[in-house]
């Protein structure tokens, strides 16, 4: 993912930009790369050495000249592979257990928390270890689970219908996910 901010990084810069534009078209070096962006030579040498960094283009050397060229490789890398984020980033698992940390002590809900981010992973943990999914359930029995989490079970059954992890028809409930 480093590498992929570096030339994002290096391209979002517009002279940067306009000197993978020109070597796109044709193999430069310093000066002509100068002249042609109304630049001093050692800007554009500052800015090679950058894009040189990032992979972006390469450096050959021709008599007395140091030519610039196009790593063409990896500008046809489509944008999709650079975005393909590390599976680490998605898995929360670490973010759960802070909250299950946090708010579950001895197997009871401490205090139901005020952020609904937090109160929807504490819902989900009470209907996984609560509920089986192809059973039904009266209001009396979803009371009865609900308050060996917490006193205020009244709270909890409407935030375990609101964030649709239960459903319910006339006093009978059900588990939905």
């Amino acid at each position: 993912m480093k590498d992929a901010v570096n030339l994002f990084k290096c391209l979002g810069d517009p002279t940067r930009f306009a000197i993978v534009s020109l070597l796109c078209r044709s193999d430069s070096y310093v000066e002509l790369l100068a002249e042609k962006l109304s630049l001093t030579p050692g800007t554009i040498s500052h800015h090679l050495k950058k894009l040189e960094e990032a992979g972006l283009v390469r450096c050959s050397r021709a008599q007395f000249y140091m030519i610039y060229s196009v790593n063409r490789e990896k500008l046809e890398v489509p944008i999709m592979d650079y975005l393909v984020v590390d599976d680490a980033l998605d898995d929360d698992t670490a973010y759960r257990q802070k909250v299950y940390d946090s708010f579950i002590v001895g197997g009871r809900l401490v205090s139901i928390p005020s952020q609904r981010k937090k109160r929807e992973i504490i819902c989900r943990r009470i209907v996984e270890e609560g509920f089986l999914p192809e059973r039904t359930y009266t209001e009396p029995e979803v009371n009865e689970i609900l308050t060996a989490w917490h006193a205020d079970y009244c709270s909890l059954r409407r935030e375990l219908i609101a964030f649709g992890l239960m459903e319910r028809d006339h006093e009978i409930y059900w588990r939905v996910k």
